[in-house]
């Protein structure tokens, strides 16, 4: 049996009070779920012969506010066998940058293109380097969405053996003509239940078909003890502020009720702060940590009229990393910082041109980078 079949009391009702309602509802729950998928075997896991060797103490890590990096996973050139010596070094340069935490398995991972024995791998190495480089107290999220109820289970039990400390969840889509308007809250209500670990939702509308939850039903979800913010890449501000108002999501300046409301991309980190956010979960800080950090520095200053200059740098940046998706952000990693590497086939290889268009479009933002 794995040694976290089980969230302590304490540690859930740390997140909030907004949980506190739903008690007595989500224990009901907890008994019905917990018969079903109690039955899925640790043989079946990757690292079912690890799970003895993890200390039944876990350390707790909160969730603060800020920005956290949704790492891109690199691999050796000529295999396309993970690097992990990168992997570890990346880790640590964004935690060395004053990043709040580490998203592994995010869309920028390449989690799709990883195995259930690779994603773990790339968790726990980003664990062990984060510890032995002094950040030990820093959280770990881990993308465990997949298609079925049962097997999200799986990879959030997997991501808390591995060292993750919170599971970010897709909705599912593969199904979306056969799911009933009650299906997807029923599969995030049952993957809180049964995870190990906390899960924050994950609203990605392009990576699931057009699946776009609405603040009501994020709102809905939030009751739930165990789920403990959102990742909004729909970019909708106005769902994100109607969200935070709601659950009273932390924010700099207020720790709230804990409810982490996040934005999915560094392009309107100002105008989530405004809104009443939490922090950003942003693929560019994977080039750039330094600068996304600093919004949020100068934001709490004070300076406004800064903050806008630094958010338009950003959001030009932030543009060439949507535009070249994770080949251009590798290339532009490579370009810069001397490491990078290729996505995994069928990705394209960038050409010469490629290149130079990805050089180009980071320019601006790696030299604020640079400076900082």
């Amino acid at each position: 049996m794995s040694h976290f079949s089980h969230v302590p009391s304490s540690a859930v009702g740390s997140f909030g009070q907004h949980t506190l309602l739903h008690h007595g509802q989500s224990h009901l729950r907890s008994e019905l779920v917990n018969s079903v998928y109690s039955q899925s075997s640790d043989s079946d896991s990757p690292e079912s012969t690890a799970a003895s060797s993890v200390e039944d103490i876990r350390i707790h890590r909160s969730l603060p506010t800020g920005v956290y990096v949704p790492t891109v996973c690199f691999f050796k050139q000529t295999t396309e066998d993970l690097d992990l010596d990168a992997i570890a070094r990346h880790a640590v340069r964004l935690a060395e940058a004053g990043v709040a935490g580490i998203t592994t398995q995010g869309s920028n991972g390449e989690a799709v293109h990883l195995t259930q024995q690779e994603r773990y791998t790339v968790t726990n190495v980003t664990r062990r380097a984060l510890n032995e480089a002094g950040f030990a107290s820093m959280p770990i999220i881990v993308g465990c969405g997949t298609q079925s109820t049962r097997g999200t289970i799986e990879l959030c039990r997997d991501a808390a053996i591995a060292g993750g400390d919170y599971a970010l969840v897709l909705p599912p889509s593969y199904y979306k003509p056969s799911l009933k308007p009650n299906s997807v809250i029923d599969f995030f209500e049952d993957v809180a239940t049964a995870s190990p670990i906390p899960i924050l939702i994950y609203n990605y509308p392009g990576a699931v078909s057009g699946t776009d939850l609405d603040s009501d039903a994020i709102i809905k979800l939030a009751g739930h003890p165990n789920i403990v913010g959102c990742k909004l890449t729909c970019g909708n501000t106005g769902k994100l502020n109607r969200i935070a108002a709601a659950t009273q999501a932390a924010t700099p300046s207020n720790h709230g009720s804990g409810f982490m409301c996040m934005g999915g991309s560094a392009d309107f980190t100002l105008q989530m702060l405004v809104g009443g956010g939490s922090g950003v979960i942003c693929g560019l800080a994977n080039v750039v940590p330094k600068a996304c950090v600093e919004i949020f520095n100068v934001y709490q200053s004070g300076n406004f009229a800064k903050t806008q200059k630094l958010q338009a740098i950003v959001a030009r940046g932030d543009w060439a990393a949507i535009a070249g998706g994770i080949v251009g952000t590798k290339s532009a990693l490579q370009t810069y910082f001397g490491y990078g590497g290729l996505a995994r086939k069928p990705l394209p290889r960038p050409t010469t041109d490629d290149v130079k268009k990805y050089a180009e479009g980071f320019q601006e933002v790696v030299a604020l980078e640079k400076s900082l």
